[in-house]
Order: structure tokens, then C-alpha cells, then sequence
């Protein structure tokens, strides 16, 4: 009985084992955090700046390493002349045979510059992958949003449709009856025409979106995509003080980071420019063979003569320029990102107010104008035009609120793409 149950877990096992290797398509998307965690794994430009970044950081142990040896053989007096022999090539049947080893060994000090210098590139490299990383998630968030905000203008814009498909069959029954004019019920045709075409156009541009996020997440074939469920919650206003957010800038902005390391590379290649006044060195040992024995040992010493001051100086001047250039352009790129800080604060407070204002006051008085109109209408007490101005009333103020729901989106992934960091 025991084998058999052995063997029946072991067939389970196998089949569960068969069922997870074959490919299955994965269903994202619901919410945001689930595209960023995919193409944080799978999108091949993020990849590439990763293996890059890698590549820097191989290089670090390389550029402080000492040069190769050499070795080279000298043979003397190959042809025997002089001697009872005819020409060789064998040490032992020649004149003599010399080899030489040498080792170049730089000035103090340049070992430990060339690696600093390489360990800063390596720095900038990983820099630039997470500057990579942060546009690429900052491109997310926003066709998410921008996706979920035409999935609700679209839901909004069927309403509207519906609405007036009623303001329509009013004014037909109207002129039916007698009480209303031919015009009224054209006139509602014609709005219905309008904004069947606005719905088809804002199904087109959320299709276009979704694309737009297959793409950002490298176009998986096996992906199934879910429509946007629900949109990131705003930070309180407490945690979007100007003050705050300019010292998390300042430490943790990858543009900054790459500056900075880009700097300290300069520095340190202006060091090891300057350390080039000094020779570097070459040590080497060279025994000579006559016959079978060493007939003499040699001891060699080489050194470069720094005797072209000027173009030394020109390198200098240049390295020195280089550390100005990247200091310089860090402080424009902290001005800049500061700049759009501001302008991104702002604008989400905007946003956030804009909001407040159209839910709470604007859109529920646009419904309750509508309705009213609607009642009025139906019972002759107001004209066709007082309705249609209603019903667009209604329109502007739903499309004001998603706009300001899009728009505080937008301006919370930019702040959070100038902070290097999620709010």
C-alpha cells in the first residue's frame, strides 16, 4: 500500500512540475505597482543598463593592476664565426644567449588614481542605470494613469450619451405630441452624432495607451493586460514641503548622482595627470648563457625623462577645465531639477484644489441643474436650449474632474522622478 502511495504522490509531483513549466500568460495591471515590478525584471533597456553598469565596475580592479612582464631573448653570434660550427639557433651551440625580464612599475600614487578614476566611472554607470530605471518607471506611472483616466472618460462619456439618448426621446415625444418643435429633436440627433464620435476617439486613444504600456514593459507576447483599477494615492500635504523635498533632491536624485560621480572622476583624473610629471619606473634581470652555464647576470634599471613640461601642462590645464565642466553642470542640472520641483509642487496643488472644487461644488450643482432642467423641460416650463446647456455643464464639469485627477498623477510622478524615490 505504501509504494503505491509513493509512487501515486510522486505522478502528482511530475504533473505539477509539467504544468508549471509550460508558458503561461500572466495577467498585470490592475495596478501600478504590478507594471513596475515587471518591467523591473523583464524590460531589456533597463537590462542593458544594468549589464552595463556591471561592465564599469569590472573594470576598477583591472585599472590599478600592475603592467604585464616582459621577457625577451637575445642570441648571439648565431652563425658560430670564428668557430669549428655552422649556424644555430639552440642556446647551448651559439656565442651566447641573453634574456632579459623586466617589470614596469608606475609612480607611487598612479595605481591607486587609475582605480579611483575607474571606481567613479562605475559610480556614473550605476548612476545612469538608475536614472534609467526612474525615467522608465516615471513613463509607467504616467500611461497608467493617462489609461485609467480614458477608461473613466469613457465610462463618463457613455453616461453623458445615455443622458442625452433621454434628452432626445424627450423632445421627440415632445414634438409627437405637439408641445415641442422638429428642431429641438435634429438638434439632440446632431449631439448624439458629436458625441458618439468623442466616445469612438477615446476608445481609440485608451488602445493606443495600453499599447503604449506593452511596449514600456519590452511587448510581452504572453501578457494580458487589466484595466487600471484605482489610482495612487496622493502623499498629504505634510510630506510635499518644498524644504524637505529639496534635501531629499539633493541626496537622492540619480542626475545628481552621476554628476557627482562624474566630478570625482575629474578630480581624480586631474590628480593623476599631475602625478605624470613623475617617471614611472622599470625594473629587469638579464642572465647570459654561454654554452651551458650562466656566464653573467645583468641588473637594469629605466625610467621616461619628463622633459615635455608644456604638453604636461596643457593636460593639466585640460584636466583642471574638466573638473570646472562637470561642477558646473551639476549645478545647472540642481537648478533645473529644483526649478521643475517647484513647478510640479505647484501644479499639484493646483490639481488638488481644482479637484476639491468640481467634486464638492461644480459637479453634483451641474447634475442638479441637469435634472432640474430635465423635469422643467418635460413639462414645457423651459426650452430645448436651457436642457443642451445643462447637459454640456455636466460634460465640462466630469471632464474637469478627471483632468484634475489626471493631472495631480502626472505631477506626482514627476516630483517623485526629480526625488529619485517614491512619495
Amino acid at each position: 500500500m505504501v509504494p503505491r502511495l509513493a509512487l501515486l504522490a510522486a505522478a502528482v509531483l511530475l504533473a505539477a512540475a509539467g504544468a508549471s513549466a509550460q508558458p503561461a500568460g500572466q495577467v498585470i495591471g490592475g495596478e501600478v505597482e504590478s507594471l513596475l515590478e515587471f518591467a523591473r525584471s523583464r524590460h531589456p533597456e533597463f537590462a542593458a543598463l544594468r549589464a552595463e553598469a556591471a561592465a564599469a565596475a569590472e573594470r576598477i580592479e583591472p585599472a590599478g593592476a600592475l603592467p604585464d612582464p616582459i621577457f625577451r631573448t637575445e642570441l648571439r653570434d648565431i652563425t658560430n664565426e670564428g668557430k669549428d660550427a655552422s649556424s644555430n639557433l639552440l642556446p647551448p651551440r651559439i656565442g651566447s644567449t641573453r634574456y632579459i625580464f623586466s617589470q614596469s612599475v608606475p609612480w607611487f600614487g598612479k595605481r591607486d588614481l587609475r582605480r579611483d578614476v575607474a571606481g567613479a566611472g562605475a559610480d556614473e554607470a550605476q548612476a545612469r542605470a538608475r536614472a534609467g530605471w526612474i525615467e522608465l518607471a516615471t513613463r509607467i506611472k504616467l500611461a497608467y494613469a493617462q489609461h485609467h483616466v480614458h477608461l473613466v472618460s469613457i465610462r463618463y462619456a457613455q453616461e453623458n450619451l445615455d443622458l442625452m439618448r433621454r434628452v432626445a426621446e424627450i423632445s421627440r415625444t415632445r414634438y409627437a405630441s405637439g408641445f415641442g418643435s422638429q428642431q429641438d429633436a435634429l438638434r439632440a440627433q446632431s449631439e448624439i452624432i458629436a458625441m458618439e464620435t468623442d466616445l469612438v476617439m477615446l476608445e481609440g486613444e485608451s488602445k493606443q495607451t495600453a499599447a503604449r504600456i506593452r511596449a514600456l514593459l519590452g511587448r510581452p507576447e504572453n501578457l494580458t493586460l487589466r484595466p487600471p483599477e484605482k489610482l495612487r494615492l496622493l502623499p498629504p500635504p505634510a510630506k510635499l514641503e518644498m524644504a524637505e523635498l529639496e534635501g531629499r533632491l539633493k541626496a537622492n536624485n540619480p542626475q545628481l548622482a552621476a554628476d557627482n560621480a562624474r566630478i570625482a572622476g575629474a578630480e581624480k583624473g586631474r590628480d593623476l595627470v599631475e602625478r605624470n610629471r613623475y617617471p614611472d619606473v622599470s625594473f629587469g634581470v638579464a642572465p647570459t648563457q654561454v654554452g651551458k652555464r650562466v656566464a653573467e647576470w645583468e641588473l637594469m634599471l629605466e625610467l621616461n625623462i619628463p622633459l615635455q613640461q608644456e604638453s604636461r601642462r596643457a593636460q593639466e590645464r585640460e584636466a583642471e577645465l574638466m573638473v570646472d565642466a562637470a561642477r558646473l553642470r551639476r549645478q545647472g542640472n540642481l537648478n533645473q531639477a529644483l526649478a521643475e520641483l517647484s513647478e510640479s509642487l505647484a501644479g499639484l496643488e493646483v490639481a488638488r484644489r481644482l479637484e476639491s472644487l468640481v467634486s464638492t461644488g461644480l459637479l453634483p450643482q451641474a447634475e442638479l441643474n441637469l435634472n432640474s432642467a430635465l423635469a422643467a423641460y418635460e413639462n414645457g416650463r423651459v426650452d430645448f436650449a436651457a436642457v443642451l446647456d445643462a447637459h454640456r455643464q455636466l460634460r465640462r464639469a466630469r471632464g474637469e474632474l478627471v483632468k484634475a485627477r489626471g493631472d495631480q498623477q502626472i505631477r506626482l510622478a514627476e516630483i517623485e522622478k526629480m526625488l529619485g524615490e517614491d512619495l
